[in-house]
C-alpha cells in the first residue's frame, strides 16, 4: 500500500455494516493494524474515514464519497451484500479492496483464503497482504415488466432451487446458525420446487436447452461447507464456468454432494484419487455438468427468482452474463518468503 506522494498521508476507508459487525470490535482491530502498518511501512501517517452503510445504500456512495478523499484502500466490515455493494463502486478504480467477513457466507473471502472467524486476522491482511486483480461478473436482468438491471457479482448466480432456498432462508437462523440456515431452506424447498426449463448459449454459440433443478454461473468455485462446487473456477481467468445440476431424485443430490464434498475437495487431488474418479465418476456427470465461458445469455419459460453472492434478486425472464477481466484490485494473504 502506498502513500499518496509528497508526504501525504495514506487515506484507508472502513465501510461497515452496523447490522453485522461488532463495530467496537471491528474499530480496536482496525486501529491496531493502522498502527503496525503505520510503524513499519507509513512514517507519513495513515488517516481512516469511518463511513456507515445504511438500509438505502449498502456502500456505494460510501465508497464514491472515500474515493473523492484519496483512499487507496477501502475495507468492507459486512456480509456478502456488503461486500459485492463496494466491489462494485470499486469496479476500475486504483484502489484495492480489504475483507472483514461478518456475513452468512463470507463467499469471496473462502475464495481468496482471506481467514473470516477472526477479525484481527482479516485486518493484518488488510493492512499487510499482498494486492491481487481478479475479474469481476456482471449480470444483466431483464426483468418480467421488460426492465432490466445491472450488477456486479464476485462469486455466482444462479437461477433454479439455489434461488428458491435463498429467498426462503428464514433470517432468525441466518443470525444464529450463518450458512445452516440455507440448509434447512433447503429441505424446505426441495419438496416443491420443479425444474426450470432454461435455454442458454455461450460465447454467443448455437443455443442449448435442458431442465435443470439448477444452473449457476460462478466467478469462482468454493462454498460454505467444504463444498467445492467447481474445482476448476479460477477467479482471474477471464471465464465463468457453469454448473449444471440435474438430478432426477433424492438419490441424484446425496451423489451430487458427495461429488462437492469429497471428490471435488479431496480425491482430485492425488494421482490415485483421480482414478477412483474417472471410474465412478460417469453416473454423477449426468447429474452435475459443468461448461466454460466468457458470456452466458439465459432465458427461462416463466419469470424465475435469481441470486447473487447469496442474496436474493428478485426475478427475471433472461439474464447475461460475462467477465469484466481484472477489474478489482483486492488484498489477499501474503506468500510466505522461500
Amino acid at each position: 500500500m502506498n502513500g499518496r506522494g509528497g508526504g501525504e498521508r495514506t487515506v484507508v476507508a472502513v465501510v461497515y455494516n452496523p447490522v453485522r459487525v461488532d463495530v467496537l470490535r471491528v474499530r480496536a482491530a482496525v486501529e491496531a493494524a493502522a498502527a503496525a502498518a503505520e510503524a513499519e511501512r507509513h512514517p507519513e501517517g495513515i488517516e481512516l474515514l469511518w463511513l456507515e452503510t445504511t438500509p438505502e445504500d449498502g456502500g456505494q456512495a460510501q465508497v464514491r464519497a472515500a474515493l473523492d478523499r484519496g483512499a487507496s484502500l477501502v475495507l468492507a466490515a459486512g456480509g456478502d451484500g456488503t461486500v459485492r455493494a463496494v466491489a462494485e463502486a470499486l469496479r476500475d478504480s486504483d484502489a484495492a479492496l480489504a475483507l472483514i467477513p461478518a456475513g452468512t457466507g463470507n463467499l469471496l473471502a473462502r475464495n481468496l483464503g482471506v481467514p473470516f472467524s477472526s477479525v484481527e486476522s482479516a485486518c493484518a491482511v488488510a493492512f499487510a497482504g499482498e494486492t491481487r486483480p481478479i475479474d469481476l461478473g456482471i449480470a444483466t436482468a431483464h426483468r418480467p415488466d421488460g426492465g432490466s438491471t445491472e450488477h456486479v457479482f464476485l462469486v455466482m448466480a444462479g437461477v433454479g432451487i439455489d434461488a428458491a432456498m435463498i429467498a426462503g432462508a428464514r433470517p432468525e437462523l441466518k443470525r444464529r446458525f450463518g450458512w445452516l440456515a440455507y440448509v434447512d431452506a433447503a429441505f424446505r424447498a426441495l419438496p416443491t420446487t420443479s425444474k426450470v426449463r432454461i435455454r442458454f448459449r455461450l460465447d454467443g454459440g448455437h443455443e442449448r436447452s435442458a431442465h435443470v433443478s439448477t444452473i449457476l454461473i460462478a466467478n469462482c468455485g468454493a462454498l460454505p461447507g467444504n463444498m467445492e462446487l467447481i474445482p476448476d473456477a479460477a477467479i482471474d481467468d477471464g471465464v465463468l464456468d457453469v454448473a449444471i445440476l440435474q438430478p432426477a431424485t433424492v438419490f441424484g443430490w446425496l451423489a451430487i454432494w458427495r461429488k462437492v464434498t469429497w471428490e471435488n475437495r479431496v480425491l482430485r487431488k492425488s494421482a490415485l484419487g483421480r482414478r477412483i474418479i474417472r471410474f465412478t465418476d460417469r453416473a454423477v456427470r449426468t447429474r452435475l455438468s459443468y461448461l466454460r465461458g466468457a458470456t452466458v445469455q439465459l432465458e427461462v419459460d416463466a419469470p424465475e427468482p435469481f441470486e447473487l453472492d447469496g442474496d436474493a434478486f428478485g426475478d427475471i425472464v433472461a439474464i447475461d452474463l460475462r467477465v469484466d477481466e481484472r477489474a478489482l484490485l483486492v488484498r489477499v494473504p501474503a506468500l510466505p518468503e522461500r
